[in-house]
């Protein structure tokens, strides 16, 4: 049983031994309708409403790091983790963001570039930034050791907070959808109402975590410099 319940997120297509489901990852673009991007509508005018309010947020977290364009790197992940959330959510189509390969693959360069930044151009500050201020001597070795292992399993706990929400939704979907044959005709209209509420539930999820991961990831590259 649980193995039939998970495999709902596994690749299924596959052509010469290579899974193409991963392609939605970037092929949703295409449907997107071409005036969407060039003609002013109210779509539009919604979406660069949100992405302004973004660039002031994150600009305000960046504080003396911000430099002309640097937001548009977290919009972009902010844009893709929602675009690939949101297309989950939609009937037979692969949920990429289910998937710690994906999701890693995110987090752990981003990560990785804020360390490398850090520790190269500006060491005595990711020194400093292992000890908090106040901290008493006999402490201190301690508290490096406890910072040290924070930053390194950020990139993971970033995956796995992503992966395992969506995860979770999908999973309440699933089986719900699968009570349908089992349950009395007169939980029908019931059962139904639960699912319309719970993907309303999944579509706030995909917004929330999108938003989360965009905002972590501001704060760590705050605090490289």
């Amino acid at each position: 049983m649980m193995s039939n319940l998970f495999s709902i997120f596994d690749p299924s297509t596959n052509i010469l031994n290579l899974s193409i489901n991963w392609l939605s990852t970037f092929l949703g673009l295409l449907f997107l309708p071409y005036s969407f991007w060039f003609i002013p509508n109210r779509h539009l005018i919604i979406w660069k409403f949100i992405l302004m309010k973004l660039h002031n947020e994150f600009k305000t977290l960046l504080k003396n790091n911000y430099f002309q364009g640097s937001t548009f790197i977290f919009i972009s992940l902010f844009s893709f983790i929602l675009f690939n959330n949101f297309l989950g959510l939609f009937p037979y189509i692969f949920t990429s963001t289910s998937h710690l390969s994906l999701s890693l693959s995110i987090s752990l360069p981003l990560w990785l570039s804020f360390m490398l930044y850090g520790w190269i151009t500006n060491y005595q500050h990711m020194f400093i930034h292992m000890i908090p201020q106040g901290t008493p001597t006999i402490l201190m070795p301690f508290m490096v050791l406890i910072e040290t292992i924070s930053n390194i399993i950020r990139p993971g706990t970033l995956a796995v907070r992503l992966t395992a929400n969506m995860i979770a939704g999908h999973l309440l979907m699933t089986l719900l959808s699968n009570m349908g044959s089992i349950i009395p005709s007169y939980l029908i209209m019931f059962l139904i109402f639960t699912q319309i509420l719970l993907l309303i539930l999944e579509s706030a999820v995909a917004i929330i975590q999108s938003y989360v991961i965009a905002i972590l990831s501001t704060l760590y590259s705050s605090e490289v410099n």
